[in-house]
């Protein structure tokens, strides 16, 4: 599954979350950045890779999200990037507390149009186990 960004898309996130820079909602200051262009949020390029995850990582599993790290933004996302996500499982793990459910830990990545990424994170989860079905 792939999305290319739009320029609504930038700015409803902007400002329902109240973000003022103007990189992400200014032309003209975006124009005189080194830039040139008006910047995607990066917290809403950090979301969309999270829900573009959800059908190969958690769906109809999840217990809930315990945690992100290592968040990382190499490379900036401009209104009319094509994205996608990929993910890999790095750890696994039966939780200590809840039979039912375990622990995974997963790295995913935001690769643009020219296969650079743009976002990444690792994602810790508490899903229900093989054979449990969710509560």
């Amino acid at each position: 599954m792939r999305r290319t960004v739009t320029e609504t898309d930038n700015l409803l996130f902007s400002t329902m979350t109240h973000n003022p820079q103007p990189l992400h909602l200014d032309a003209e200051a975006a124009r005189a950045s080194e830039f040139g262009q008006i910047l995607v949020n990066g917290t809403f390029t950090f979301a969309l890779m999270i829900g573009l995850s959800v059908g190969d990582t958690t769906l109809g599993t999840l217990v809930a999200n315990l945690g992100y790290d290592k968040v990382v933004m190499p490379k900036p996302v401009f209104i009319g990037d094509t994205l996608r996500a990929q993910t890999e499982v790095v750890d696994l793990r039966p939780s200590r507390s809840r039979p039912e459910a375990g622990l995974v830990t997963f790295r995913h990545r935001m690769l643009n149009q020219r296969e650079e990424v743009v976002c990444e994170c690792l994602r810790t989860a508490l899903l229900t186990r093989s054979g449990q079905a969710p509560a």
